[in-house]
């Protein structure tokens, strides 16, 4: 029989367990008010730049390489998992990289990665440390643009901050990580985020799907579909006929094909008669059968958009682009800015282009008139379906040949 002392003895295991209980109680109290104290926290701004945007509302905004005088030009891009330099900058900066066995893949290939480590970035008022970068090759970006690219700016940056990208203004914002009031009017997308954001989006042709797509800034065009998708998930009507173009990423060039969707839904915002590059994904950067593909910045710059990624939540609100006419125009034609020169690098074939006579090498010299070899305005200014366009190009030997290019409709 138990006595009165046996009431403390006896049961040992539960005193303890009691005692731990109170212990876990009073450390989860304590925890959840620390919790709550830095939930408080209001994000500051730290620094404002202004951007510039190119083709495709890519946005490229101007920085400095600490221990360097030249101001750097790199693209925003959430659809990059880290931070890099062009090499070509890293011979002109006399930067000697290091070579790794680890690879980065990309639209137009597979490469090995060497890094740039533990450098500063100055961005606006603000320095950012302890950045390791990737290089990689960036010369046929810089010749899509017209103007030097030295760099991509990606995951490493963005998940440090909190990033506004206002496209009314041309100006991106950077704050700290924080609660952050977010505008009336917008709209939350909660993506997946490892390194690249992921977010499922609504498409609509033949039939109506819900696929996940890469949530890409640094892409210049709307959508990007994987071609294994397309097949499996007959999405497009059987008689549509996509016509050849092709793309530039990372790592070069790659064909593709370019059609209409009819219907495209991020969030509550719908979007119709949506431009759709297709291709091959051969070294699998979609990883289909996880994403269908990506959703570029010409779909994305016609919002301005919060990136929050400590909380998770891309923050979207239409602007005053978002009512813009998408680009159908189809020249198969492909301009590069080379060695100081506009050449023809792409004639796709059947395209007004290879009808036209233009041939790959040719040099433009002029577009109706104009000779201020602006390669950006030479390439809006055939974006205009229906167009009837003058080139004056040399081409060697014959010596400065007149075209005239009809520009056609993909709609």
């Amino acid at each position: 029989m138990n006595t009165a002392n046996d009431k403390y003895t006896v049961c040992p295991i539960a005193a303890t367990r009691k005692t731990l209980f109170g212990f876990i109680l009073v450390l989860m109290c304590c925890c959840t008010v620390v919790a709550q104290k830095k939930s408080s926290y209001s994000a500051k701004l730290i620094t404002q730049v202004p951007f510039t945007t190119f083709t495709g509302g890519v946005v490229v905004v101007r920085a400095v390489l600490v221990g360097y005088p030249d101001t750097l030009n790199f693209i925003m891009d959430t659809g990059s998992g880290g931070i890099s330099l062009d090499s070509t900058t890293c011979i002109r900066l006399n930067i000697t990289p290091v070579l790794t066995d680890k690879l980065i893949m990309g639209i137009g290939g597979i490469r090995k990665l060497r890094y740039v480590n533990n450098r500063s970035l100055k961005l606006g008022t603000m320095q950012v440390d302890s950045l390791n970068f990737h290089v990689s090759d960036y010369d046929i970006l810089s010749s899509v643009y017209g103007d030097r690219i030295d760099g991509i700016i990606g995951y490493s940056f963005l998940s440090r901050y909190i990033v506004k990208i206002d496209y009314d203004s041309s100006q991106m914002y950077v704050y700290t990580k924080g609660n952050i009031k977010y505008p009336k009017g917008g709209y939350a997308l909660k993506p997946n985020i490892v390194s690249l954001p992921v977010e499922s989006a609504m498409i609509r042709d033949s039939r109506e799907i819900n696929p996940r797509f890469y949530f890409d800034t640094g892409a210049g065009l709307c959508l990007l579909l994987n071609s294994d998708f397309i097949r499996d998930s007959s999405l497009l009507y059987p008689d549509k006929k996509p016509l050849p173009t092709q793309a530039q990423g990372m790592g070069g060039k790659a064909n593709m094909q370019v059609t209409i969707l009819k219907e495209f839904k991020l969030g509550p915002y719908r979007f119709r008669n949506v431009p759709t590059h297709i291709f091959d994904d051969e070294y699998n950067v979609t990883s289909y059968p996880y994403l269908a593909g990506l959703i570029g910045n010409d779909v994305l710059r016609r919002f301005n958009i919060i990136l929050n990624y400590d909380k998770k939540i891309f923050y979207l609100t239409p602007n005053s682009h978002y009512r813009d006419q998408f680009d159908y125009s189809y020249t198969g034609l492909g301009l590069y800015w080379i060695e100081g020169e506009i050449r023809v690098g792409d004639v796709m074939k059947d395209s007004p282009a290879e009808k036209a006579g233009l041939k790959v090498d040719d040099v433009v010299i002029g577009v109706n008139d104009n000779l201020s070899q602006n390669l950006q305005l030479y390439k809006s200014m055939l974006q205009n379906t229906g167009d009837k366009v003058k080139l004056l190009v040399n081409r060697r030997p014959e010596g400065l040949l007149e075209m005239n290019l009809k520009v056609k409709s993909i709609y």
